[in-house]
Formats: structure tokens, C-alpha cells, sequence
């Protein structure tokens, strides 16, 4: 299996070469003591754009061959790697898509980045509801006729942006909804950052590549062995121009991109390569089904599964509840004190990201769960809490007023009481999963801080600054 940019990493490495550049330490020579033995076996490729080590954003080397695989492992014309995460590709591919002023259509359950893009770029966000899944009770795709209904009001939209699969994994397949918005030469911009592994076929969910999709982000090191903020843009379209696309990504990604970073992702993919051509993903599900066989034997836990016929989901996504009613940031604290890490908790059930492989050990670690006893759950502990449902958000909805006319007004902070009838100059974002639940520039209402409360008062981790703790906001002073 080739592997273009670690090779030539390693045969680097192998010269014994003497450092007389950067970074400072100098292929580990000089390093604090205590932590050299961890950090030895990667410092010396954590190096800068040497003679045979290719450039980022000048790739025309092994940089550029590990592009290629990629893309051709995933069928996408073009493959950048991205080494500040899916941040840095969804903000590329809005600000390449769409200028000042310009309508985008944008799923309203969009990570924090998407917001951020359509902000920098100065555009016109006009948000699309998305369904509320009934098992889950977490928002998940929007529907067909949603966005032919926003297609229809906004034609000359220049970008529908959709994430999908959400954070629990449920997809969808967006082939008619890519189509829909190609007859109107609309490109669609998916995050697809929970589904770099989607490629393996059957039975995870199909990819916005396969449904075609003009650009599409995946986060490697979520599902894949790719080291933190590791990620792949993927590039199919003929409505984006790809050499804005690749202007933005030179502005906004670091200027010293993480070699260590870029490696894992050529290795990433050489691994992905490897499990597509095994084609063991029986074998992997029946692992799983084993997993969670146990989880319902030890009778303390529930698994959640979506009854929605549209609803692909993926197999490597775990959500569980406890069947005493035991909250989900309490049953974090169980598992945490058995050493087991979920990835999110949330008002009622707590989710597990499972490995691609040595679901032997998952398991065994997990036999654990079944000698303890659960707590006892607080007087009406559980609650079904979905922020996005309880608000009776419309199907297409959009700010009163434009980003550029918030950036001409005052920001002051006031208790949370004061904020009522104001508009809200910070984003408050319940993180994982980094969805806005209050938007910059969006008004408050006595619902809103009635149902931000709430929310702190059952431990949801709130984004924001210090303000929210302190029960204050930041609002806009507008000029009367």
C-alpha cells in the first residue's frame, strides 16, 4: 500500500539529518526531559517544507501524490488535506461558494463553523428546519419538500448547505436533493464530517460523494486513525470555482501546516484503502451486534435506534440510554468511573463512537458495566430535551437583520432578563455538538432565556464566554 508522504518522511528521518531550521526543537534533539521518551518517535517528522518533503499549498510532490490517492480512493476529482480541522474546509468551501450579500440556503442544525463561514463571507443565511427524529429526539436531515419549498422562494440561492449525518449518525440519502438543486445550478456544500469512513459501503450510509455533491468535508480523525484536526476536503463540482476554493484554503490554513498531521492522513487513507479492499464489514457488524447484545443483557441499559424509514444509520454510532432513568451526564460519570469516555452526553442517553476494528477489546473493557449498580436517578432526572424542537422553529427562516448591520452596532452585556427583545451579539452553543442554539444576530426571546436556563440547569456545557456563567449576555446596542 503506498504511502507517498509518510515514506518520504521516513526515508528524511533515516539521513540522520541535522536540523538547521524549524521548528525549534530540532528533530527532538532539543526537548524537555521528562516528556522525550513519549515525544522521541515523533519529533523527528515534525519538520517544515524541506528539499523532497512537498509544500501544502504548493503541492507538487509525495504531498500532492497522497492528495491523489485519496481522491481516488473516495472518486472525487481533487483531495486537499486539511490540517486545522473540518473548521478550516467548511469555511473554505462557503467563503469559495458565495460573496457579500448573497442568499445561501443553510440547514439549521449546522455546526458552528458553517455559521462562521457564511458570516465571513458576508452572505445571507436563510435557515431550513430539520426534522426531529422521534426515537433519538434529536434534530437530524431536512426534508425533500422543505427545500424545494426554500429552492422555489429563493432560486438564485448560490449554495445549499446541509450537514449530514448528524452527531449521532443518522443520515440520509441526498441524491434527490442534490439533483433538486442542480436543475436550479445550485452547488451543495455537505459537512459530512462523522462519515469519512462512509466509503466502505454497505451497511454504513451512502456519502454526499456518491449522491453528488459539489464539495464535501470529512473529519479523518473522527472514524478514522488520523490524528486531531486531520482532515480531507473533497472536491466534484462544476458550479464552485476550484481555484477561489483553493485560495481560501491557502488564506486560512496555517502557513506551517503539521506534518505529523498530514502523514496520519496519507496513512489514514492507506488504511481505509486496505478495509475497502477486505471487505470485511460483515465481519464488523457482527461485532458489533455482539456489543450490543451485551449492553441489553446486562438489563441496566437500552440502545436507541431510529424507526424513520429515510434513516441511514451508521453502525459505529452507539447511543444508549439508562432504563432506570438515569440522566445522561449521570450516566457519563458512571461509565467515566469505570474508566470508559463517551463522546457526548446529553439530557437523557450518552453516545459511543465504536472503533473500525478490535471490537474484542471494546468488549471486554465493557464487561465492567455489568457489576456495578446504577445510581438512582433524581426525582424526574430524565427529560427528552431537544433545543432546536421545544422552539417551534419555522421551516425556512432567516435573521431580521444582515451580518454587515450588526457589525455597525454596539455590543453591551446585560443579565440574561435585560436581553429580551435584543438581539444576541455572541453565538450560545451547547457543545458536543457545537450546534448554535442561540444565534449571533438572531432576537431573544422570554422563551429562549426561559429554555437557556433550563439547559445549564441540567449540565449541558454551554460555549460561550464568561458572561452565560455568570448569567449575562452580549447583545447589540442599536442605534434608534
Amino acid at each position: 500500500m503506498e504511502t507517498p508522504l509518510f515514506t518520504a518522511l521516513m526515508e528524511h528521518a533515516l539521513k540522520s539529518p541535522l536540523s538547521l531550521h524549524v521548528p525549534g526543537h530540532k528533530n527532538g534533539m532539543i526537548f524537555f526531559e521528562e516528556a522525550r521518551d513519549i515525544y522521541n518517535g515523533i519529533l523527528p517528522f515534525d519538520v517544515t517544507e524541506l528539499t523532497g518533503l512537498d509544500d501544502l499549498h504548493n503541492a507538487k510532490g509525495a504531498i500532492q501524490k497522497a492528495e491523489q490517492l485519496t481522491a481516488l480512493l473516495y472518486g472525487v476529482k481533487y483531495t486537499k488535506f486539511l490540517v486545522n480541522g473540518s473548521t478550516v474546509g467548511n469555511l473554505a468551501m462557503i467563503m469559495a461558494s458565495c460573496s457579500q450579500g448573497d442568499v445561501v440556503l443553510v440547514q439549521r442544525n449546522s455546526h458552528k463553523s458553517i455559521l462562521n463561514g457564511i458570516r465571513l463571507a458576508g452572505a445571507r443565511p436563510v435557515f431550513l428546519a430539520p426534522k426531529i427524529d422521534e426515537d433519538y429526539q434529536v434534530p437530524t436531515y431536512v426534508e425533500v419538500e422543505t427545500i424545494k419549498d426554500a429552492i422555489n422562494s429563493y432560486p438564485d440561492a448560490k449554495a445549499l448547505i446541509l450537514t449530514n449525518p448528524n452527531y449521532y449518525g443518522l443520515s440520509v440519502d441526498l441524491t434527490p436533493i442534490v439533483q433538486l438543486a442542480h436543475r436550479y445550478h445550485i452547488p451543495v456544500l455537505v459537512d459530512e464530517a462523522h462519515g469519512a469512513h462512509f466509503v466502505l459501503g454497505d451497511p454504513f450510509p451512502k456519502s454526499a460523494i456518491e449522491a453528488g455533491a459539489d464539495i464535501i468535508v470529512h473529519s479523518a480523525h473522527k472514524t478514522l486513525p488520523a490524528m486531531t484536526m486531520g482532515s480531507y476536503l473533497h472536491f466534484n463540482s462544476k458550479l464552485v470555482n476550484k481555484e477561489k476554493l483553493d485560495l481560501f484554503l491557502s488564506m486560512l490554513q496555517s502557513s506551517s501546516p503539521s506534518y505529523p498531521i498530514m502523514a496520519s492522513l496519507d496513512l489514514a487513507r492507506a488504511y481505509l484503502e486496505k478495509k475497502v479492499r477486505e471487505n470485511k464489514q460483515k465481519e464488523l457488524i457482527e461485532k458489533i451486534d455482539l456489543l450490543k447484545d451485551f449492553i441489553i443483557s446486562t438489563r441496566k441499559f437500552s440502545i436507541i435506534e431510529s424507526k424513520d424509514e429515510y434513516i441511514q444509520a451508521d453502525p459505529l454510532k452507539l447511543t444508549v440510554e439508562a432504563v432506570n432513568g438515569l440522566s445522561g451526564f449521570h450516566l457519563q460519570h458512571y461509565f467515566e468511573s469505570q474508566h470508559i469516555f463517551a463522546e457526548l452526553a446529553d439530557p437523557s442517553k450518552l453516545l459511543f463512537v465504536l472503533p473500525i476494528e478490535n471490537l474484542d477489546t471494546t468488549l471486554d473493557k465493557l464487561s465492567s458495566i455489568d457489576k456495578g449498580k446504577l445510581p438512582a436517578p433524581k426525582k424526574n432526572e430524565m427529560k427528552q430535551y431537544n433545543y432546536l424542537d421545544n422552539r417551534q422553529i419555522k421551516n425556512i427562516s432567516s435573521l431580521d437583520y444582515s451580518y454587515s448591520y450588526f457589525d455597525k452596532c454596539e455590543e453591551i452585556i446585560v443579565a440574561l432578563h435585560e436581553s429580551v427583545g435584543h438581539y444576541s451579539a455572541e453565538a450560545i452553543i451547547p457543545y458536543p455538538p457545537g450546534i448554535p442554539f442561540i444565534m449571533a444576530g438572531e432576537k431573544i426571546t422570554v422563551e429562549l432565556i426561559e429554555q437557556l436556563k433550563e439547559l445549564m440547569e441540567m449540565g449541558v456545557n454551554i460555549q460561550g464566554d464568561e458572561n452565560i456563567k455568570c448569567g449575562k449576555i452580549a447583545i447589540y446596542k442599536e442605534s434608534r
